[in-house]
Order: C-alpha cells, then structure tokens, then sequence
C-alpha cells in the first residue's frame, strides 16, 4: 500500500501541503497563525459559538459536498483532500459582495462585526443549497451561531432576504474544477505525519484502518472531532498518536434490509437525519436538537456511541429500538446489542485494537408506540440533562412488551428494567405509566452536577411517561419547545 507523510488540500484558491502536522494541530491557528487569514475567529474554543465556521468540502458518494464546521476544534490533519473555504474567499461577480454579505449589510446584521465571518459562513452553506429558505430553516441553520450584541432579527431578515440578491457565486460555478482536483489527489494512500512528538495516521481505508489498529491498539481513534477537540482546546491534553478516520467513505454507508437500517460508524449526524426520519419518525425533532449545524456536520455516529458518555444523545433513543453494534478487530466482527456496550463509566465492551464498524437499528415494530426526549438548559445546542427513548407494543390495549432508556440518569445509558416490568403485561393507561415513573427510582439513582440536580434529574424523568401519553394520544405537551 502507497504511503504518504504530507497532507495537502485546498484554501480557498490555493494548493496546500504540509509534513509537519501533529494529532492536535487545529484548523483554526493554521488559518489565523499561520496563513494569517484572521476573518475566520475564535471565540469559545470549544465549537459551541460559530464564530470560527469555516466550509469544508470533500468529495464522495454523492459528489463534492460542502459543509459548515467549527475550525476551532477541526484537527488539521482531517482536512487531507478536502476544500477549505474561509469567509476571505467570498465574492460576487465582477468585484462586488458575494449575496449573503451584501443583504447582511442591507439588512443591518452586524454590530461588533466579531461574530459576522461566522454566520455569513453559516449563512453561505444554506444559501448553496437553498437560497430561499424558511424561518424554520434559519433556525436550524444557526443553531450553531451566537450573537451577542447585534440581535437575531437583523441576521433572520438577512437569510431570508440573501436569494434575492443572487443565487450563483464563483465557488459554484468553479464546483466542476475544485472536484476534479479532489479526486486528483485520491491515491489510495496512507497519509502518516508527525510534529514534535505528536503523530496522525489516516487510514486508506476500513481494511486499513483494521491494520493500523493491529499495529497501534491503543492509539487514539478521532472521526469528527467534536468531543476530541476540547480535550486539546480546553484540557489541554496531549495526543502522542491518533489515527484519523472521518474520510474512509466505506464507513459511510447507509444501507437497508427488510428488517433493519445499517448505519455506517461515520455516518454524521446530517446524513443520518433523513433515513432516521423516514424510519423512525419520532427522531426527526429531536435529531434537531442534538447540537448545531457545524457539529452535526462533523460529529458521527460511531463516534457518539464509541465514546461511551453517559449524557450522549443516541444511545438513549437507539437502545430504545433494540440496536445492535457491529465491532470489528482485524477481520473478525461481532455483533452485540447497545446495551450491552457500556459497561460502567468510562469503560465499554470493546477490545484493544477493535472499532465500532457498523450501527444496525431494527425496523419498528406493528402496533409500537415511539418517543425520544430530551431535557437540557437550552433548547439548542446544549448537553443533555437526561435524555430519554421509549419503545412500547400495544395489542388489545395491553402493553405487551416495553423498552425504555434513560441518559444522563447513571454512569452509562441505560434501560431501566424495573419500570419496564411494571409496565408489561399491564393495560395501555396513565395509571400504568405512573406506576412504571414511579419505578424508575429503583432503577436510577441520578449525580447532581452543574447541569441538574440528582432530584431534578429523576423528577423530569419521571414527569416524561407523562408526557409520552400525552403525546400517545395526541395531545403534545404544552412545554414541548421548551425542554
């Protein structure tokens, strides 16, 4: 197999390639130190802000594809074939302001300026694929921006404004070019680079990735980043040796059968939101609430699960719909259920060397009822507090079985097997499912923490078999929007 010891991608209008990368070197100070190209800023060095959102875009299955992420907590050496595009690089035809730039001026959606390049980058991916979009589109679009002194009014007036001012810009229609030089620089290789002491593998593909493995089992597997890059921004932590794997396209998979969906590992969060809506209903508002556009870019799957958090969003939702994991070491697999996968706090069922390769979700069930909940200090972008998914089969007005999963309510996600006792066998009624909430404390005994106190925790956990029957009986919650 070819190896290479340089990363090399596009910025903006220019070729890049550098050999000296560490595993912990960011997106962010390349841009700013480095090239010296200071529109793209830093604020929370955390990806919580979008103050540094910048596009990416790689080519794949679906052609070349730009997406906005947060450069503050992008490593660099997962830009490897990919087009980096700051907010320098923006322009209209003939010298003028590009669109998104010229309705933020008419519309007045700048005070301080500071957080500006962030949401005109925001504001430029929607307007890539949908110049003319809704409020409701906005919204999703800059969950992942903050503004602190304009106010979001101006900003909204300029999104709904900028496809009137042009709906094509040069990056567009150079789209052909970019792409072709993309897939150029498709070798096949295994890029490997170092910097004082710091090494990044990135795998040439999943068999590869098997064989770095096997070579490092303890080296540092990274996909998008997005809980990994505190670790260097925040804690400041060190990563001797950390294999990349975000571009392996044959990870990327999503496939159907007649009885499951296959989600590969790094499918993110964007790609899953479609399949998982159409299957599973009940996930489409509450995928929405999981970060904001810039990590849903980034973050994936696998990497949510692997990490094995107990306040991650899927595992709650996905445990509920009895998923099941597909662990790869070398070329052996195994199957286990998610459940099974967290074994206490900070520790999982996954052996030195092995990764998780694929998420299979089984299709629901006739007569089940769904929900997935999630309670958190801000609607958007926030951890969860207690998150929350629920699966009952009702036949004949009997529940005849019950799955339900808590996070955020123990040191792993978890099912919690005595409120699903009381619930089975039992008639589909309120009664029931106060009987099942009044159970939960002997499954759960919740921390207090600077997000919710352990009375907190079970209290609103409790009040959620409410509102699922709220919600069973179409009647949502008052507060929906709110939790």
């Amino acid at each position: 197999m070819p190896r290479r010891q340089d990363i090399r991608f596009l910025l903006n209008d220019r070729h890049v390639t550098l050999s000296g990368v560490g595993a912990g070197d960011m997106l962010l100070d390349h841009l700013r130190l480095d090239q010296r190209l200071r529109g793209t800023k830093e604020g929370c060095a955390e990806g919580d802000c979008g103050a540094c959102t910048v596009l990416v875009g790689r080519v794949g299955a679906d052609g070349l594809v730009y997406e906005p992420v947060n450069a503050c907590i992008r490593p660099l050496a997962s830009c490897d074939g990919c087009h980096v595009v700051t907010v320098e690089h923006l322009r209209g035809h003939d010298g003028a302001l590009h669109p998104v730039q010229q309705a933020m001026v008419d519309h007045h959606a700048s005070q301080c300026g500071f957080c500006t390049p962030g949401f005109v980058m925001a504001l430029y991916a929607l307007w890539m694929n949908n110049p003319h979009p809704s409020e409701t589109d906005l919204e999703r679009a800059l969950q992942g921006n903050l503004c602190r002194c304009t106010g979001y009014a101006p900003i909204m007036r300029a999104g709904l404004a900028m496809g009137g001012y042009g709906t094509t810009d040069p990056l567009l229609t150079e789209r052909a070019q970019v792409a072709q030089t993309l897939r150029s620089w498709q070798d096949g290789a295994r890029v490997d680079v170092a910097k004082a002491g710091s090494r990044a593998i990135l795998p040439a593909n999943a068999d590869d990735l098997a064989s770095v493995l096997a070579e490092y089992p303890d080296a540092r597997i990274i996909a998008g980043a997005t809980d990994v890059g505190l670790w260097v921004t925040k804690f400041l932590r060190d990563l001797p040796l950390a294999v990349f794997i975000g571009h392996l396209d044959d990870l990327r998979a999503i496939d159907e059968t007649d009885d499951a969906l296959h989600l590969g590992a790094l499918v993110s969060y964007t790609q899953a939101h479609m399949p998982l809506s159409t299957h599973f209903p009940h996930l489409a508002r509450y995928w929405d609430r999981i970060a904001g556009w810039q990590v849903r870019a980034m973050g994936t799957l696998g990497g949510n699960i692997a990490n094995g958090s107990p306040i991650g969003d899927t595992p709650p939702p996905f445990i509920a719909l009895g998923a099941r994991l597909v662990l790869r070491h070398g070329d052996a697999r195994r199957d286990i259920a998610l459940e099974d996968y967290f074994l206490d706090y900070g520790k999982q069922d996954l052996r030195a060397g092995e990764f998780v390769e694929t998420i299979i979700l089984p299709k629901a069930m006739p007569n089940t009822l769904h929900a997935a909940y999630k309670i958190s200090k801000r609607r958007d972008e926030d951890i969860s507090a207690v998150a929350a998914g629920f699966a009952l089969t009702v036949e004949g007005g009997t529940i005849t079985s019950a799955r339900l999963a808590f996070g955020g309510m123990a040191a792993t996600p978890k099912r919690a097997s005595h409120a699903e006792a009381a619930l089975t066998g039992q008639p589909f009624t309120m009664a029931s499912l106060q009987r099942a909430a009044d159970a939960l404390p002997q499954d759960f005994t919740p921390l207090s923490d600077m997000r919710a106190s352990s009375e907190y925790r079970m209290r609103a956990a409790q009040n959620l078999f409410t509102r699922f029957w709220l919600d069973a009986n179409g009647t949502p919650a008052t507060l929906e929007d709110a939790t």
